[in-house]
């Protein structure tokens, strides 16, 4: 059981003893082969840091932990390994947040979505890119108006919570800065619900990558398939789940709309500070922009390419970082979803939800509500 904890969360044995405040990693080892048994305390100490359940250590076999929403991330021509004990925890916390909330939708009488659902992978991606641009409210004019990428991302996100879709945004485990998200093991998540879905966006991820996701969990819930995706554009001849690649070609025709890039294009141009220009104009990444002008057959298979390619190398070289806004009244909404944290705070102050309740649902500590509530404007 420990040396199953251990590699479930990903230790080395070097690093266990580390966190365990053990000088020599060699009792780590003798630990797990059964030579010298921890302490109590010790091992309350290694439920802590490895994040199971104490009881967990006097089990005779480890649980068999199954996707609780089905994976479709690829890479490649491959599916990628089992969720992270970080991924896990994230899925699990939405989905008691998504509980908490369809109760309460069910008490105040609310309408399950008419979106929800509705479509299948048979009615094709324009035909489902109309109905997420026209609930959306979604105007070419959208574009030049935000000030920025942030600003972009933000008007989606306010308009898909009028939809009656809860988005949240992280890049952390809870709120332990010390657990941050991998952009390479997910960008987002989508747990479909006709009354009250959720979709979850790694934090973590390039503000870009962060708009793109948003529209394709967006899709899965027009589709009403839940599941977890690393949805970067596919490279040429990679396999990817039909539902992944429906998303894909949903979210650039939302995003960047054929129409209207057919009008904007100008061949005399320089390829790749049109690219530049097209994507600062859009709020997508300059390779959505690449790809949509391959698959309109604008440019050739063998640019689209080389600039993938070049794009790639880029990715590789930079690291991304979360950046916070340092508020923690500001930063907790967006972590739970606006609509989402004003139920709570409602239903708190109505004395229909425990202060203790309410806290746990949001992360924070009881004590702290009223001003959140304050802050809010509530």
């Amino acid at each position: 059981m420990l040396v199953w904890a251990r590699k479930r969360a990903d230790f080395a044995v070097e690093e266990l003893a580390k966190k365990l405040g053990i000088k020599d990693s060699e009792r780590i080892l003798s630990w797990e082969q059964g030579n010298e048994k921890p302490t109590f305390k010790q091992a309350q100490k290694v439920a802590q840091v490895l994040h199971i359940p104490f009881g967990y250590l006097y089990l005779n076999s480890p649980p068999i932990e199954k996707p609780v929403i089905p994976d479709l991330r690829t890479v490649g021509d491959k599916t990628t390994r089992s969720y992270s004990m970080d991924l896990n925890e994230v899925i699990a916390d939405v989905q008691r947040k998504m509980e908490w909330y369809k109760d309460y939708l069910q008490e105040i009488g609310a309408e399950r979505l008419d979106f929800a659902g509705k479509f299948s992978v048979k009615n094709g991606y324009l035909e489902i890119s109309k109905s997420i641009v026209e609930t959306l409210k979604l105007k070419i004019s959208d574009r030049r108006e935000a000030a920025n990428w942030e600003s972009f991302f933000n008007i989606l996100v306010e308009r898909s919570e009028q939809a009656g879709i809860i988005v949240l945004r992280s890049g952390k485990v809870g709120n332990n800065t010390h657990r941050t998200l991998d952009v390479k093991e997910f960008r987002g998540f989508a747990i479909y619900d006709e009354l009250a879905p959720f979709i979850f966006i790694n934090g973590i991820d390039a503000k870009a990558a962060q708009i793109f996701t948003l529209i394709h969990e967006l899709a899965h819930i027009w589709l009403g398939a839940s599941g977890v995706s690393n949805n970067g554009l596919d490279a040429i001849g990679s396999r990817m789940n039909s539902i992944e690649k429906l998303c894909n070609d949903i979210a650039a025709e939302v995003l960047v709309p054929a129409t209207d890039l057919l009008e904007r294009w100008k061949k005399e141009t320089d390829f790749v500070q049109q690219i530049e220009k097209l994507s600062s104009f859009y709020k997508v990444s300059t390779v959505v922009i690449a790809r949509r002008l391959f698959d309109l057959e604008i440019i050739e298979k063998d640019a689209y390419w080389n600039y993938y390619q070049l794009q790639a190398s880029r990715w590789n070289k930079n690291k991304i970082t979360q950046k916070s806004s340092g508020n923690y009244y500001l930063t907790l909404p967006v972590n739970n979803g606006k609509t989402f944290t004003k139920a709570v705070l409602y239903s708190v102050f109505s004395n229909k939800t425990l202060f203790r309740d309410g806290a746990r649902l949001l992360g924070m500590k009881p004590a702290n509500l009223s001003t959140l509530a304050d802050k809010m404007g509530l």
